[in-house]
Formats: structure tokens, sequence, C-alpha cells
């Protein structure tokens, strides 16, 4: 009897994940890893590219394990990532040559301003759906090569891979397979919309030499068959984690609209088969690409600091012992108590992509508690949501009828329903709110013939909850015209 279950690689910024699925899209087993988070100077942020494997062959054999299962019942897996940090390792060993630099990092915003000096943050917009940010591995990969010019001599002669982090998973998984899906390759500023591939002109700017680039696949589709844990299991499926919740949401037809709740919060709206250039701060990316089939285009807002600001509030200040207790503590106040917290970390993304703004926390007075500022780290997230909600609204010309939500916040219920309240239209959150595994195990699944079409995986969607806002409309302009006045305040820090 062929193999029903399908496994899924979630390899995120905190931590990596196996799920194993069934034909239903239910999980049947999973395991979780968290893996150290580097920070060797302010803005600076690394992960080690080991690490993050042992975890993974870690995961993969705690998840089979729980569940009885073993490689042999597994019909496929797949691969979804952190999207822009960035990995150069060797050919000949596969051993990293330097930390990885995660998405969040800013150290390259001197690069980025060099690049744009004459022609502006929208340099390569038309390319590359993306504007000049220290986001984007491009040029995080052109900062390692300038800085280490042996590195780049290496690079050149094809002795150095480079690749995000789902390149280093799948080599690791396959024995060497060089490869990155079209969503992982359009965030990187070197691969051209239009054309689907690697662009020498945006090569040539950054310094980045084509030997050491992946083979750009589709997004659904056999790449290799697995080694070590996953020995013999086709690897069929790989996408970026905001792509792959799109795909795990069933957000197939142009117009329809999700957002996860992660570390980051990212919202993507299906556009079809056309990319839509944003003219309000959005960002233009593939969606994803079913084998031969055209790739579909999406518009996204990224938001850096959501699920990332609770840790902090744990970590860093020590206000709540786990994040879990977030919620009770915000919900011990009725509101906010006029405290707002932009966690511009790493500069504001969208809609503001700007890279000089710090985090400020404004409205302090005796009055305020750490319950106060637990609520406004969490509505912070609701705030950003509504900004990139507006964004879309504009380029789109589409109204919002509802916002299908997943990621590890959407538990939070006082989040959920002050987000439903903020936007004015019903949050839906569904039976399986980890979707960015989902639709990785969907991809992987679809290629191998688990399901036979997307139709089947549409009829797999289940709503769990649905909030339904309840805020009045002048209550809803107060908050967001506050919150506007404290984004004023982060701005021109650095």
């Amino acid at each position: 009897m062929k193999p029903s279950f399908v496994g899924a690689v979630d390899q995120g910024t905190t931590s990596t994940r196996f799920i194993v699925f069934d034909e239903n899209g239910r999980s049947v087993a999973s395991a979780q890893e968290e893996h150290r988070q580097i920070f060797p100077q302010p803005g600076w942020v690394e992960h080690d590219p080991a690490e993050i494997l042992e975890k993974t062959d870690r995961v993969i054999s705690s998840a089979l394990s729980e569940a009885g299962l073993s490689r042999s019942d597994l019909a496929a897996v797949g691969i979804t990532n952190q999207r822009e940090t960035t990995v150069l390792w060797e050919r000949a060993s596969g051993r990293p040559v330097h930390n990885a630099i995660v998405w969040q990092d800013t150290r390259t915003v001197d690069l980025c301003r060099v690049l744009g000096a004459d022609h502006g943050q929208d340099r390569f917009r038309a390319q590359t759906g993306l504007p000049l940010a220290t986001y984007f591995s491009g040029p995080k990969l052109s900062w390692l090569l300038q800085q280490d010019r042996e590195l780049a001599h290496r690079a050149a002669a094809g002795e150095l891979c480079f690749g995000t982090i789902d390149s280093w998973v799948t080599w690791h998984l396959t024995g060497g397979r060089h490869v990155t899906d079209v969503t992982n390759a359009s965030r990187t500023m070197l691969m051209d919309l239009a054309t689907l591939a690697w662009s020498e002109e945006l090569c040539e700017v950054m310094g980045v030499p084509g030997a050491c680039l992946p083979e750009i696949v589709p997004s659904v589709g056999q790449v290799a068959l697995g080694v070590g844990a996953l020995a013999g299991v086709p690897i069929s499926g790989i996408l970026g984690d905001q792509h792959a919740a799109l795909f795990g949401q069933t957000c197939f037809d142009p117009g329809t609209v999700k957002n996860t709740y992660g570390t980051g919060c990212f919202m993507l709206m299906n556009t079809g088969t056309t990319p839509v250039v944003s003219g309000n701060g959005l960002l233009t990316t593939v969606g994803y690409k079913i084998g031969e089939e055209p790739a579909v285009y999406a518009l996204e807002g990224s938001i850096a600091v959501t699920g990332s600001l609770i840790q902090w509030l744990r970590d860093n200040l020590g206000i709540i012992d786990s994040s879990a207790e977030v919620e009770r503590l915000a919900a011990s106040v009725g509101d906010n108590g006029d405290v707002y917290f932009v966690p511009a970390f790493s500069g504001l993304f969208a809609p503001h992509w700007r890279s000089d703004a710090r985090g400020v926390i404004v409205g302090l007075t005796r009055f305020a508690t750490k319950a106060h500022i637990a609520r406004a780290a969490l509505e912070a997230t609701a705030f950003q949501t509504k900004e990139v909600i507006d964004a879309m609204r504009a380029d789109s010309g589409a109204d919002l009828a509802e916002l299908r939500v997943d990621g590890g916040m959407v538990a939070n219920e006082l989040l959920m329903q002050f987000q439903a309240d903020l936007l004015g239209v019903p949050v839906i959150r569904p039976v399986v709110a980890e979707t960015t595994a989902l639709g990785a195990a969907y991809a992987a699944g679809l290629a191998e013939g688990v399901w036979g079409s997307i139709d089947e995986l549409r009829a797999n969607w289940a709503e769990d909850r649905r909030f339904i806002p309840a805020m009045e409309h002048d209550v809803r302009e107060w908050l967001n015209s506050r919150w506007r006045q404290a984004v004023e305040r982060t701005l021109n820090w650095v």
C-alpha cells in the first residue's frame, strides 16, 4: 500500500520542527527544538548553520518515533524556511564558512545606501519587486564577499555555495543537491521576477558570482531522494515560510489573503499569474509555482517584530516567565492605558521601509504597569497589521472581506479579537493553525500524488473560530491615530 503520510521540515527563525500529516491534512506527530540567537553587536543577528542541521536531524527522528512511523511510511517531505537568512558553505565539504546572517540583521544598511545612492530605494523594484533594504539576502551575501576577498575568490571559482536556509537544509537532506525554489529566490534581490532566473545584471551590481548560486526549481516537484534520516524519501516541495502558509491556507484564488503571526508578521495576497507592482510600500513576490504551470504571484506586507517582541518581554525585561503568560497579563487591564509600543528593533518594514527607525514605548505615566506594557506589545502586532492591510487595499483596489490567520500567536484570543476590532472585518482561525508546515507538506504531497489537485487541498481546510469585530468606529479611529503618532517618534534615530 502506498504511504499516505507526508512530512514537513519547518526551519524557522527561533526553532526547527518536523511535523507528520495524514491525508486529511491533520498533524499526527510533531517535534520542535529551539536554536541559539547570536548577537555579535547591536543590529547583528546570526545563527549557527551546523546547529540548525543537528536540530533538523533530531526533530525528524523524534517525530517519527512519537508516531511509531519509519521513513518508509512517508510518501514525501516538504521543506519550508525562514527566508532571507543567508548561508555560505564549502561545496566540497559542506562546511559553513560563516555563521548564517539572519533576515532581521541590519549590518548591510550602509551597503544598501550605497547601492541606492544615485537611484533611490526602488532601484531594483521593477526587476525584483523589492525595495533596497537590509532585509533581503543578496546584500547580505554581497557584504560577506566584500568583507573577505578570499571568500569572494573562492565563490567565483565555484568552491562555495550560497543559499537561503531552504538550500542549506535541502543540501544536507539530499546529499548535496544545490537548489532553491522560486519563492525563496524571489527574496534575494538577484532573481528577475519576469524570467524567474538569476539576473546577470543584478549579480554584477552586487558583486555576486553566478558560480555560487543554486539552481532555481518550482515550489512543487521532486528535487531528489533523501539521505540519512530521510533515506529514499522524495523531497518534493520547497517554499519560503510565508508562501507555504499561503499554500497551507489554500489561498489559491486571486484576492485571497492570509496573515501569519510568528517571529514577524507576514501578510500575503494572491494576485494571480501577473505580478502587481506596489505603490504603497508592499513587496511583489512569487507566491508559489506548481511544476511547469505558470508562477502565481503575491503582494506581501512584511513586519519584522511581532512574536519576537513577546520573547523580548520574557528574555530581556523578565516581566513574564513564558510567552504564554502574556495574554493573562495583558487581559488584567481593561485597555492599554494610552501606552503604545512600536518595536522597530530592526527598523520599520512594510509599509514604511525605514532602516533609521528604532523601537519606542510612548505614553508612559506613573499609572502604567507591566500589564499595560504587555498589552501594548500585543496590540503592536494588530496595529502593524492594520497598516499593511490599508496598503494592500490601496494597491489591489479590493476591499478585505475577511482575514485568514495562522501561526503561533493566533492562540492568543485577546490579540485575535483586538485584530478583528481594529480591522473591522472577521478574523478567521483555521483548525490547523500551523499552516506553514502544512503548506510545505501539501506541496510535497501534491507532487507525489497523495493529493490529486488543489481542490482536494481546499476540501481539507476547516474553520476553528471566527472573531467578529465589536469596536465602535470612533474608538478604532482614535487608536489608529495614536499609533501613527507613536510611529513618527521612531524615525530618524539612526
